[in-house]
């Protein structure tokens, strides 16, 4: 009858061959789970490829036909702008070609107005045409003021002098 005997370096020789065989196992059975999971992986990333690169080509014609009508509204606003400018142009010559004669016509009337009534106080020409020229001058400058901040809230107004 044969004898089992074994030394203590036999014993560890075997238990390093069943390490080294249980974790031959269990590395093949881990490369064989990544395995399965490596192909679902890829035919998850080719399912992807073929949905979402029609999706994308499509978004970038979007973009494109943006670009497209931002190009032409573009030119919208600058004609806008345009017409605004030729407009303000237009409302300021019409308005500086009425407000000068209305201006002068008023500083007349102001000036007349005040030189009569000087002549008829003091009854000297002299005096009553300095008081009339200055009046003029004073509602002239009235009027200018009065234009200058027409159209603005009271808030917004320069205070009076």
């Amino acid at each position: 009858m044969p004898v089992l005997a074994s030394t203590a370096g036999d014993i560890l020789d075997y238990a390093l061959a069943f390490f080294f065989v249980a974790s031959g196992v269990a590395l093949a059975y881990m490369l064989f789970r990544m395995g399965g999971t490596f192909a679902r992986l890829s035919s998850f990333v080719k399912g992807s490829e073929r949905d979402v690169l029609p999706v994308v080509v499509k978004a970038g014609g979007t973009v494109d036909r943006v670009n497209d009508q931002l190009d032409k509204l573009d030119v919208v606003t600058d004609s806008a702008v345009s017409m605004a400018d030729s407009a303000d142009t237009a409302v300021r010559a019409v308005s500086t070609a009425i407000t000068t004669p209305v201006k002068k016509v008023s500083g007349f009337a102001a000036g007349v107005s005040h030189g009569v009534s000087a002549f008829r106080a003091r009854h000297d020409v002299g005096d009553a045409m300095s008081v009339a020229k200055e009046a003029a001058a004073r509602r002239e400058a009235e009027l200018d003021e009065e234009l200058r901040t027409a159209g603005r809230a009271p808030e917004d107004r320069p205070p009076a002098a």
